[in-house]
């Protein structure tokens, strides 16, 4: 359920913010088909906001022109995976490089939300945790284009994240090695924090490609039944 947004200079910015969420959490799932119409009503605003909104959208790459009328969310495909994490990779290395110089430590509430968020299995908690983690080291890196680089590509890294997050086997161990990489950051280790950042990286993207294409198989296979039947 989408919520009430309140009016607001912003108001297209809100509309946009929670489209995005609800792309990441698997809520507004690949192929579903929304119209302004229907988000103007559920959001209890006017259709312009949705329309700018769904323009930043397909912009961004996360909708498509549906057939007939309004758009249908966008697949996520394993090579856009792969391309998030690559960039996020090199720019997590570097900003724990930065960080690691300074030997900086991060706020251990940052790593306590995350734990509780992955125990409560709250998803959007859960990314919002994770996003937080990984700000505070590009803040802590002192450059900050790091973090303007990558809120460039925010919109595809919270969805690649709530999609790596949706699976319970790697929930915990991503918080692992995030204080394990804070761990590496605040005792001035720049080698170890750069190479955990990028292993973090790694693992994430090869767990939720392995994931897809098991997904693609069981529904080929699926289909095939169909087909046979």
């Amino acid at each position: 359920m989408l919520p009430k947004l309140i009016a607001a200079p912003d108001l297209v910015e809100q509309v946009y913010d929670e489209l995005v969420k609800a792309i990441s959490s698997g809520a507004l799932a690949p192929a579903h088909r929304i119209t302004q119409e229907q988000l103007a009503a559920q959001f209890e605003v006017s259709r312009q906001p949705v329309l700018q909104a769904l323009r930043l959208l397909k912009r961004d790459g996360l909708v498509l022109d549906a057939p007939g009328r309004g758009v249908q969310i966008a697949p996520l495909e394993p090579n856009v995976i792969a391309w998030v994490y690559q960039l996020r990779g090199a720019l997590d290395a570097l900003a724990a490089s930065l960080a690691a110089e300074k030997a900086l430590v991060l706020d251990a509430r940052l790593i306590e939300s995350g734990r509780h968020a992955a125990a409560s299995k709250d998803l959007i908690a859960l990314i919002d945790a994770d996003m937080a983690f990984h700000q505070a080291l590009y803040q802590a890196s002192g450059n900050p284009l790091i973090l303007s680089s990558a809120k460039m590509h925010w919109c595809h890294i919270r969805r690649v994240m709530g999609e790596v997050l949706r699976g319970d086997s790697i929930r915990q161990s991503v918080w692992d090695e995030h204080e394990a990489i804070a761990q590496a950051v605040a005792a001035g280790d720049v080698n170890l924090a750069s190479s955990l950042s990028q292993g973090h990286g790694r693992a994430a993207s090869a767990f939720m490609i392995k994931q897809l294409l098991e997904k693609d198989q069981c529904n080929e296979t699926d289909a095939a039944t169909i087909r046979a039947i």
